[in-house]
C-alpha cells in the first residue's frame, strides 16, 4: 500500500532542495531587464554632494584571483573604457556600500573608487551623459571600468548593445562645497559672501503674471527642479531652485541658455 502522505512531503523536500541549488543567492541566474519600462524609473541624474567614505571598503579584496585597492579619494579621477549595466538579477539585494540596490535609480558599480561616489557618464557612441552615485564593486570583466544601474544605462542609451564606450568624470565635493569634476580645476563659487547662501538659476522676468505661472510649471516638469517667483517694482520673476551647489547651478543654467533662455543667470538669496 502507498503511502500517500509520506511520498507528498519527499516531493515537496525534493523540489525545495533543488530551488536551493540552482537559485543560489540570486533567483534567477540570468540577469535581465523588466519587460515593460516601470514608471518609477528615475530619469534625474544623481544630485553631487558630499558625503564621507565609508572606512569599511577601503580595505583591499580579492575577486577571482584578483588583488584590488580601492582608491583614499576619487578627486581628479577620469578614465575611458566599457560601460555595462546590471538589472533584476541584482534588484533588491545589498551593494558592497551597505545599501540595498534598485536598479530604478541613478547609481552604479566600479572597482576601486571609494565608496559612495559621484560620477558623470559619458556616452562617446552619442554624447549623452548621467550622473551616477557609486554605491557598489564591479564589474569584474576584463576592460569594463563601470557596471550602471538599468536607469542610467536606459538614459544613456545602451541597453540594447549592453555595452558602450564611455568617458568617466568623478564629481568630488569637499565639505567646504568645492567641486572638482574630473581632473578640471574647482569650478565651485568661493565668493565667501555667498557660502551661506542658497543659489536659483532666475530664468525670466514678465508683466505678465499668468504666463510666468504657467511657465514655471513647464519647467518644473521638464527640469524636475523646484521653483519660486517674486515680485519687484511691477515684474514677476520666475527662479528654478534652490540648487544643492554651484556645480548643479552651472550645469542648469548652460542647459538653459542651450534651450531658449540666453538671458539666464544666477542669483544668491538668504
Amino acid at each position: 500500500m502507498i503511502n500517500y502522505h509520506r511520498y507528498l512531503v519527499l516531493l515537496i523536500i525534493i523540489l525545495l532542495t533543488a530551488g536551493c541549488t540552482t537559485s543560489g543567492r540570486y533567483y534567477q541566474e540570468q540577469d535581465s531587464a523588466p519587460k515593460i519600462v516601470p514608471q518609477r524609473v528615475t530619469t534625474k541624474d544623481a544630485v553631487a554632494k558630499y558625503e564621507p567614505y565609508k572606512t569599511a571598503n577601503m580595505r583591499p579584496y580579492t575577486i577571482r584571483g584578483i588583488r584590488y585597492r580601492p582608491l583614499h579619494t576619487g578627486k581628479g579621477f577620469s578614465d575611458e573604457g566599457h560601460a555595462s549595466w546590471y538589472g533584476q538579477k541584482f534588484h533588491g539585494h545589498l551593494t558592497a556600500n551597505g545599501e540595498i540596490y534598485d536598479m530604478y535609480q541613478m547609481s552604479a558599480a566600479h572597482k576601486t573608487l571609494p565608496l559612495p561616489s559621484f560620477v558623470r557618464v559619458t556616452n562617446k557612441n552619442n554624447g549623452k551623459q548621467v550622473v551616477v552615485r557609486v554605491n557598489d564593486r564591479g564589474p569584474f570583466h576584463s576592460g569594463r571600468v563601470i557596471d550602471l544601474s538599468y536607469a542610467a544605462a536606459l538614459k544613456l542609451d545602451l541597453l540594447k548593445s549592453g555595452v558602450a564606450d564611455v568617458k568617466l568624470d568623478v564629481i568630488h565635493v569637499d565639505k567646504t562645497g568645492n567641486v572638482t569634476v574630473g581632473p578640471l580645476p574647482v569650478i565651485a563659487n568661493n565668493d565667501k559672501n555667498n557660502a551661506e547662501k542658497q543659489v536659483f538659476i532666475q530664468v525670466v522676468a514678465s508683466q505678465n503674471k499668468k504666463k510666468i505661472q504657467t511657465l514655471a510649471l513647464g519647467l518644473k516638469n521638464l527640469y524636475q527642479r523646484t521653483y519660486k517667483t517674486t515680485f519687484e517694482k511691477g515684474i514677476y520673476k520666475l527662479r528654478l531652485g534652490p540648487m544643492e551647489n554651484e556645480y548643479e547651478a552651472d550645469k542648469l543654467l548652460n542647459e538653459l541658455k542651450r534651450n531658449d533662455y540666453p538671458s539666464a543667470y544666477k542669483v544668491y538669496s538668504e
